[in-house]
C-alpha cells in the first residue's frame, strides 16, 4: 500500500468508504462522525505515521482500528495496556519445548515482532495505562529507524514496509498517565469523537434492523440528553459511551427500555447521583 500514489490513494479511500459504510458496520466497523476524520488517518497509515486516537470511552478508537485493518486487508496484533505490562508481554517470552524426545528453548513471538515482521497492525489500547518506563523500547520502533534490537534474543528486526502502528488513549480516566513528551511526540494525533445525528442513526438501523424506527429516534434522543449532561459537568462522559448506548438499544429489543437503560448505562456510573440523573432523562422520552 505504501508504494501507491497518495493522491490517488486519497481519491479512492474517500469513494470505497462512502460506497461501503453499510458493509463496514455490519462487520462491526467504524463511521467518522466528521467527514474528513477517516480519510485523514488513511493517509497517515500510508505515510507511515504512528497513529494516536484520543478519545472518551466507546466513542469508536478500537473500532476505527478495526476497519482500518478491515480495509487493508491487513491483520492486527493487539496490546492492552495495564500496570502489568512488561516487555515479554509486548515482545514474546523463551519457553521450554521438548521435540523427539528432546528438550530445546524456543523464543515464541510477542504481538510487536509479529506485527513488524508479517507487515501487520500493531495496535496498543489505553497506551497511557502502561508504566512510562515500559514503553521506551518501543522508540526505535515508533521513529524513522522502525527496527528493534530484541532484548530476549538479540535479533537486529526492521519493520516489514506495510508494518502500521496504531495506540489509542482515555485521557484522564483513573489508572491513566500523561504521555511522556518522548513518546508523544513520535506520533500523529487524531482526536475522535461521539459519533451523533445521522452517523449514529445509520450504525444504530444497521445492527439492529428490527428496531423500531421510533425506538431508534427514542435512543437518539436521549444520546443527545446524555451528551449535554456530559458538557454540563453533570455526568461522567462514560454514560455517553456509544458503545453503551448500542447495547442498551440491544437489550431494549427485548425488554423495556427503562431496564435496558438501566443495566446498559446507568449501573456503569458509581456516582447514585448520576445514574439517578441519567434515568430522570430517560423517562421524559418514554411515553
Amino acid at each position: 500500500m505504501n508504494k501507491l500514489v497518495l493522491d490517488t490513494q486519497k481519491r479512492r479511500v474517500n469513494r470505497q468508504y462512502t460506497q461501503n459504510d453499510h458493509t463496514l458496520i455490519q462487520q462491526g466497523g467504524y463511521i467518522s462522525p466528521i467527514p474528513s476524520l477517516w480519510e485523514d488517518i488513511l493517509i497517515g497509515v500510508v505515510l507511515q505515521k504512528p497513529i494516536l486516537l484520543k478519545g472518551p470511552s466507546g466513542s469508536g478508537k478500537t473500532k476505527l482500528a478495526q476497519s482500518i485493518s478491515a480495509y487493508f486487508q491487513q491483520p492486527m496484533q493487539s496490546i492492552n495496556c495495564s500496570v502489568d505490562l512488561d516487555a515479554e508481554s509486548m515482545l514474546g517470552f523463551k519457553t521450554i519445548i521438548a521435540k523427539e524426545g528432546n528438550t530445546h528453548i524456543e523464543f515464541v513471538e510477542g504481538p510487536v515482532v509479529q506485527a513488524m515482521k508479517n507487515g501487520h497492525i500493531l495496535y496498543i489500547d489505553e497506551i497511557n495505562m502502561a508504566k512510562p518506563e515500559t514503553l521506551p523500547i518501543l522508540h526505535s520502533v515508533l521513529d524513522h529507524r522502525r527496527m528493534l534490537t530484541n532484548p530476549f534474543t538479540g535479533e537486529v528486526i526492521h519493520a516489514h514496509e506495510d508494518f502500521t502502528v496504531i495506540a489509542a488513549i482515555n485521557e484522564g480516566y483513573v489508572g491513566t498517565s500523561p504521555m511522556n513528551e518522548a513518546l508523544k511526540n513520535r506520533f500523529v494525533t487524531f482526536s475522535i469523537p461521539y459519533l451523533t445525528g445521522d452517523q449514529l442513526e445509520k450504525v444504530m438501523t444497521a445492527l439492529y434492523p428490527s428496531s423500531t424506527p421510533q425506538m431508534v429516534e427514542t435512543f437518539l434522543h436521549i444520546h443527545e440528553d446524555l451528551k449535554k449532561q456530559v458538557l454540563n459537568g453533570l455526568l461522567s462522559e462514560e454514560a455517553a459511551s456509544v458503545r453503551s448506548l448500542l447495547d442498551a438499544l440491544a437489550l431494549a429489543e427485548h425488554m423495556p427500555l427503562e431496564r435496558a437503560i438501566t443495566y446498559a448505562i446507568a449501573e456503569k456510573l458509581e456516582d447514585k447521583i448520576e445514574r439517578d440523573l441519567v434515568m430522570e432523562l430517560v423517562v421524559t422520552w418514554v411515553k
